[in-house]
This record gives C-alpha cells, sequence and structure tokens, in this order.
C-alpha cells in the first residue's frame, strides 16, 4: 500500500511539474507577444522551442537505448526527461539482476544434472530436442550441438519406443537396448509438463537385467533338467499301479499321492518352462489373427468338462466379426487360465459369465464369477509368480500359483492389460483389454 501512495504521489509530482513547465512557457510566450505585438507567432516559436527541446531528449533516450552498453550510465538531463531516464535505467537494472538470478539457477541444475549417470532429456510439445545432459550422449549416442532440434523418434528409432512415445501412455516404464550398444539395456520415464513438452530420464539397467536374466536361464535350466528324472518318476509309478494287483496293498495308497504329486510337479515344471519360453521374446513369433469366439467355445467345452458334478452354469457372448492378432497357443493358455480359475473357485452351482466384445478403445475380454471374490489388499500382487491368497485353498484345488503370472505375460506380449476387479463374496471379474493394433474386424 505504501509503495502504490509513493508512486501516486511521484505521478502527481510530475503531472503538476509538467503543468507548471507549460504555463511558465506560455507566460513567457504571451510576455513575448505583449513586447513584440505578436501573440500568435509568440505562441508558435515559444511551442516550437519546446517541441524541439522534447524531440531533443527522445533521440538522445533512442540512442541510448539502442547502443548503450550494460552498465552504462543514462544521458544526463533534468526535470521529468530525467526521470524518464533514471527510472528506465533503473528497471534495466533491475531486469539485469533477475536475469543473473535465473542464469545462475540454470546454470546450477544443468551442473547437477549433467553430474547424474542417468540421462536427463528435455523436448518440446512435438517431440524435438531442446536440451540433454552428458550422459544422454552415452546412452543414446546424442551429439552436442548438431542434433538440438531433431525429433527424438529420429535418434531412437526402435518401433517400440515409437509405439511407447506416440500413444502418450507413460504410466509404465519401458525397457530397450541402447541405440549405442546391443549390450546395454535401458529404461525409458517420460513425464508431460507444461504445455505438452516432455522430460525423459533414461536409466541404464544393465546389471538388473542381466540379474533377471540369470534368474530366468536358472529356473529354466533347473526346470528342464528336473523334467526327465521327473517323467522317469510317473512312467513308474503309471506302471506300478497299472499293475495294482502284484503290488502290497500296503502300499497302494502311497504310490497313488506319490502319482498325484508327480502330477502336480509335471504341471509346475511346464508353466515355469511356459513362462521362460514367453519371457524369452517381447512379441509372439506367430502374429496371426485368430478367432477369438471359436476359441473360447472350445474353452468354455473344457471349463463345462472341469466343472463336471458342480454344476457351474457357464455362459459364453462372443462377438464373431472381431479377431485377434497373435499367437493362438498363448492366447489359449491365458483365457484358459482365467477361465479354469474360476471354475475353481466359485462354489457349486455358481455362475461363470464369459464375454468378448469390441468398442472404440479396442477389444475386451471377460471373465466374471459368483466365487468367494477376493481382499482388496490381495489385487496388485495376484499376478506375481506364487503369490497365494489363501495357500490352503491353492492346495486343495492342486494350482502352481503361475496361472495369472502367464496370464499377464501372454497380455503384455499382445500390447493387452489385465484389470481385476472383486468384491468379497460377491464373486471376481479378470478383463483383459486389447489395444485396437492388435485387433482385426471382419465385415458383418
Amino acid at each position: 500500500m505504501d509503495r502504490l501512495a509513493d508512486d501516486s504521489h511521484v505521478k502527481q509530482n510530475w503531472r503538476g511539474a509538467l503543468v507548471r513547465r507549460l504555463l511558465l512557457l506560455i507566460g513567457a510566450c504571451l510576455l513575448l507577444g505583449l513586447i513584440t505585438g505578436a501573440y500568435a507567432w509568440a505562441l508558435v516559436a515559444g511551442l516550437a522551442a519546446y517541441l524541439g527541446w522534447t524531440l531533443n531528449h527522445l533521440l538522445r533516450l533512442h540512442k541510448w537505448l539502442d547502443e548503450h552498453k550494460p552498465g552504462e550510465p543514462p544521458p544526463d538531463s533534468s526535470g521529468l526527461w530525467g526521470e524518464v531516464f533514471d527510472k528506465i535505467y533503473h528497471l534495466q537494472r533491475r531486469n539485469q539482476r533477475s536475469r543473473e538470478r535465473l542464469q545462475a539457477v540454470i546454470d546450477r541444475v544443468q551442473e547437477s544434472t549433467a553430474a547424474l549417470n542417468d540421462a536427463v532429456i528435455m523436448l518440446d510439445n512435438r517431440g524435438n530436442l531442446e536440451w540433454w545432459n552428458r550422459a544422454a550422449e552415452t546412452l543414446l549416442g546424442l551429439k552436442t550441438p548438431q542434433d538440438s532440434g531433431q525429433p527424438i523418434t529420429n535418434l531412437v528409432r526402435d518401433p517400440r519406443f515409437i509405439e511407447y512415445f506416440e500413444h502418450h501412455n507413460y504410466n509404465e516404464p519401458l525397457e530397450l537396448p541402447s541405440p549405442v550398444s546391443d549390450r546395454r539395456r535401458l529404461q525409458f520415464h517420460i513425464t508431460q509438463y507444461g504445455n505438452r513438452e516432455h522430460l525423459m530420464l533414461v536409466r541404464d539397467i544393465t546389471r538388473l537385467h542381466q540379474l533377471e536374466q540369470m534368474r530366468k536361464d536358472f529356473v529354466a535350466n533347473v526346470s528342464h533338467e528336473l523334467r526327465t528324472p521327473l517323467t522317469v518318476i510317473s512312467g513308474y509309478l503309471e506302471t506300478l499301479l497299472d499293475n495294482v494287483e502284484d503290488v502290497n496293498p500296503r502300499w497302494l495308497r502311497a504310490l497313488q499321492q506319490m502319482q498325484q504329486q508327480g502330477g502336480r510337479m509335471q504341471n509346475l515344471l511346464n508353466d515355469l518352462l511356459l513362462l521362460a519360453k514367453l519371457e524369452a521374446t517381447d512379441y509372439p513369433s506367430d502374429n496371426q489373427p485368430v478367432a477369438i469366439d471359436l476359441l473360447l467355445l472350445s474353452i468354455k467345452s473344457d471349463a463345462q468338462a472341469l466343472s463336471g458334478e458342480r454344476m457351474h452354469r457357464i455362459s459364453l457372448e462372443a462377438d464373431p466379426h472381431l479377431r485377434l492378432k497373435g499367437s493362438e497357443a498363448e492366447l489359449r493358455s491365458a483365457f484358459s487360465n482365467l477361465v479354469f480359475n474360476a471354475v475353481k473357485y466359485t462354489p457349486n452351482e455358481g455362475e461363470i459369465r464369459i464375454r468378448w466384445w469390441g468398442d472404440e478403445q479396442g477389444a475386451h475380454l471377460s471373465v466374471q464369477d459368483s466365487g468367494l471374490g477376493i481382499e482388496a489388499k490381495h489385487l496388485p500382487r495376484l499376478t506375481e509368480r506364487f503369490y497365494r491368497v489363501d495357500s490352503s485353498r491353492a492346495s486343495n484345488t492342486g494350482g502352481t500359483g503361475l496361472g495369472l503370472a502367464i496370464v499377464k505375460h501372454v497380455l503384455l506380449r499382445h500390447r493387452a492389460r489385465l484389470e481385476i476387479a472383486s468384491n468379497l463374496g460377491q464373486g471376481s471379474a479378470f478383463t483383459c483389454h486389447f489395444p485396437n493394433t492388435q485387433v482385426v474386424r471382419r465385415g458383418g
């Protein structure tokens, strides 16, 4: 309030000074006209002199603004023009100090980001490079200054990155080999800010990727090595049970339990090997349109047989005009896991609804049951390997704990995602969402 009052006071002083000067000028002109008897010419001469004085100061101001160096004081003047010169000079000094402070902040930010091992890249709203740190040159091969203004998709040409960048869905990071070296694995995080500008962070996760690959190789190798001895043991058990009359009755129950547990181990190994196969590549090798309605009809028949005397009511609603590009074997594995889980965990005579439909967002598969439901705290972890909501329930149904992990990996390979909704006592709904890029629509 005090500053506003001071500014108002200064303006009033300027106006008063200007009015006094004009009154003095007019008074002098009138006095000159009284002496000479030519009032009009006296006023014209006085106003012309005042206009020339004003134009002279205006030209000096223009020259100073056009040619002055930083810190150079304004021309000497008095009165109103002196005040104008001083005000402009102080505004310039204030702006200069603000620019220096902002530049200091920018320099500190650039120095700190330059020291990071992670790449930091700033892109405009069209995806063109604006600024990057030294790590970006190491990890992505960017070159200063020739790459400035180039689209990032021209420099990182992996089709998966181009698709990830253009779809603007950055909820999950993207992992890709480095464009500089295939041995280096990178993780891309993109954040939008401001007027749709992009901030991209790139981390070197080569070591983590190698450890993960070692784990996958270990599981795959152990599963493969266990398969042969387990097959031999199961074969001998089957032979003994086929000739049960020659077996001591006291061993019969033991042999039957051994065969049952051997079957569970065989299922576990099969699931582990399938997961290893799914993780070996990013996309299925056979990427052909699959008739999902016929596939689901076959799965429904298998589910009805699995239900047996439990008499589940299984309904199927499938759009025959929607097909999916992908692997039929992998899709069958994922969809059957969802349907068979619904059969296993739904009480006798319960209802299971299978629905396949499409809309503007893509195609969707929903498997809904009237089972026991799942607590909300378990939902985020359901697709983890060997995660059990209830270990006793899983052992009773003979599950391996890998079914939903297989579903997750199959969907990832088909660019889809899994949505899980459940309420205790009201059942669960598992919905697979496929993008339009994977959908093939046939004429009705």
